[in-house]
């Protein structure tokens, strides 16, 4: 067998395809053909994006509380829209928006600027909203977080409350880890800072099925914090404990121009007196 020059034995075709097949064995492992390579990179998280994964999309059993006649149609956003087109939204009939300022303590949205400003200059009322990590950091450094980088309120007469988007993990557990008393505590904690640093309950926006699965259905929310219930549906359905009416509800993923859309449980006068306090 030829030796090439610095004296290892060159390699035939079968020895060759090993080599291939080892290096590509080992790329599969240390990422798996499922798992971890399916795991969306941190900070990519969008309100909703398990509603449909977990909850489906169509009829489930469910009552309709407290659904007002007269609707306020909604939105909200984040980096996955890019630079939005508010005038568009604005003529079609949307009133309010709400847009992802922050998640975990490790992420801004870079668009946040354009869609919040943006929302506001065409005449919506608007918010921000947080994506929950429980399993990062503490719910007050992370209401902390929030309200350091976009997620304030002022008495303006169009700016909402913050909302805590509070559902299933993308990176891991849908948990989080958690217990259901742990995951309660960590809600205590994001919602009590945000209220004193900015003088106003914290919407929480959840899933009745994550919220029943993480919380044990906690009750404990319902007198102080407005919902946001996400269900893709035709009706709200069944709300989480505590709650005897939502405050807004995010119907679907798939709406036009920006997929997830909303409907404030209510006139325009109240959607208002909401961002007043």
């Amino acid at each position: 067998m030829p030796v090439h020059r610095s004296g290892t034995a060159r390699r035939g075709p079968i020895a060759a395809a090993g080599i291939l097949l080892s290096s590509l064995a080992l790329v599969l492992g240390s990422t798996g053909t499922s798992g971890a390579a399916d795991t969306p990179a941190r900070g990519s998280a969008t309100m909703g994006m398990g509603v449909a994964k977990h909850d489906g999309v169509g009829p489930l059993p469910g009552d309709t509380r407290d659904v007002q006649a007269v609707q306020t149609e909604g939105v909200d956003t984040s980096s996955h829209n890019g630079n939005v087109a508010w005038p568009t939204l604005w003529t079609s009939g949307v009133k309010w928006a709400y847009v992802k300022a922050t998640e975990g303590t490790y992420y801004t949205n870079p668009y946040f600027a354009q869609q919040y400003n943006g929302s506001y200059n065409v005449g919506m009322i608007r918010g921000s909203y947080h994506f929950a990590t429980p399993d990062t950091t503490g719910g007050a450094a992370q209401a902390d977080y929030f309200v350091d980088h976009g997620g304030g309120w002022s008495r303006d007469g169009r700016t909402l409350p913050g909302a805590l988007d509070i559902e299933w993990n993308p990176y891991g557990d849908a948990c989080y880890g958690k217990s259901e008393a742990g995951m309660v505590s960590w809600i205590h904690d994001f919602v009590n800072r945000y209220k004193a640093r900015t003088g106003r309950d914290a919407v929480i926006y959840t899933a009745a099925s994550w919220w029943s699965e993480c919380t044990g259905n906690s009750a404990a929310f319902g007198s102080t914090n407005p919902l946001w219930i996400a269900r893709y549906n035709t009706e709200p359905g069944t709300l989480p404990a505590g709650w005897d009416y939502y405050t807004m509800w995010q119907y679907t993923s798939s709406g036009p121009t920006v997929g997830d859309h909303s409907k404030f449980n209510g006139a325009y006068d109240r959607l208002q007196a909401l961002a007043n306090g």
